[in-house]
């Protein structure tokens, strides 16, 4: 990995704290301490790991969904973010390769006659999804037949599911299986639709922090030290990505 030098943690962390971003709606790779009441989980114990190598004290900014969090890449208040690679979120962001994979797929009410995440674009099919969502942007841009819904949060978006009797729910499989347990006789499709691409990712115009952050996440992946963190935090439903 590139040389740790005073220039490149001055580029990282221009506060001298390195100031990490992190999405606290994806209960996966992140959660709130008990006992504490700060940011814990995966994410939150791979950023410790990258202050640790960079020699910086480092400092959490939780947002309460991705989409904020992607929203204040320009505002100069993080310098590393965890959150999910969208293509929209490129313009503004520079992404590592990915560290860990969350299948994506829907759920169905009771009585559907879906059974495959395949069969759910077709016309007179009505979708709600959590807004600004990674897999709520990709299916803004993939969904060509079926009625796209967005609404403001999992919790909201599944209340609306039920209570307006959508055809399908779209999420993360293990919210889902949540979600399932709370109205008897839905079911998870078969198949996913997308897997989300869980990585870091530095404001663009730091072009050798974003150089030295990825060789980072695949160095992380190799070691065992994302399987360890994932191990340590109880975590069921995250796919450690394939090296870039």
């Amino acid at each position: 990995m590139t040389e740790v030098t005073a220039a490149l943690r001055a580029e990282f962390a221009p506060t001298g704290t390195l100031r990490v971003g992190l999405n606290m709606s994806n209960f996966l790779l992140t959660r709130t301490d008990a006992a504490t009441g700060k940011p814990a989980g995966v994410a939150h114990d791979i950023a410790l790991e990258l202050g640790r190598r960079l020699g910086l004290p480092v400092t959490f900014v939780p947002h309460p969904n991705p989409g904020a969090l992607a929203d204040a890449a320009g505002r100069n208040i993080w310098d590393v973010g965890f959150l999910g690679a969208e293509p929209q979120r490129a313009n503004e962001i520079d992404f590592t390769p990915a560290y860990v994979e969350i299948d994506s797929t829907y759920l169905v009410p009771p009585g559907s006659a879906l059974k495959h995440a395949d069969e759910v674009d077709r016309k007179g099919i009505r979708i709600i999804v959590p807004a600004k969502a990674a897999y709520e942007l990709y299916l803004s841009r993939t969904i060509k037949h079926a009625e796209l819904v967005k609404e403001a949060g999992a919790d909201a978006s599944f209340k609306r599911f039920v209570d307006e009797k959508f055809d399908a729910l779209a999420g993360l499989r293990p919210r889902l299986t949540t979600d399932q347990s709370r109205l008897p006789g839905s079911r998870i499709l078969d198949g996913r639709f997308t897997a989300v691409q869980q990585a870091a990712g530095v404001p663009r115009g730091r072009p050798n922090a974003a150089t030295y952050l990825a060789a980072f996440i695949e160095d992380v992946k190799a070691s065992g030290l994302v399987a360890k963190a994932i191990k340590e935090n109880n975590v069921v439903g995250l796919t450690i990505a394939a090296k870039a």
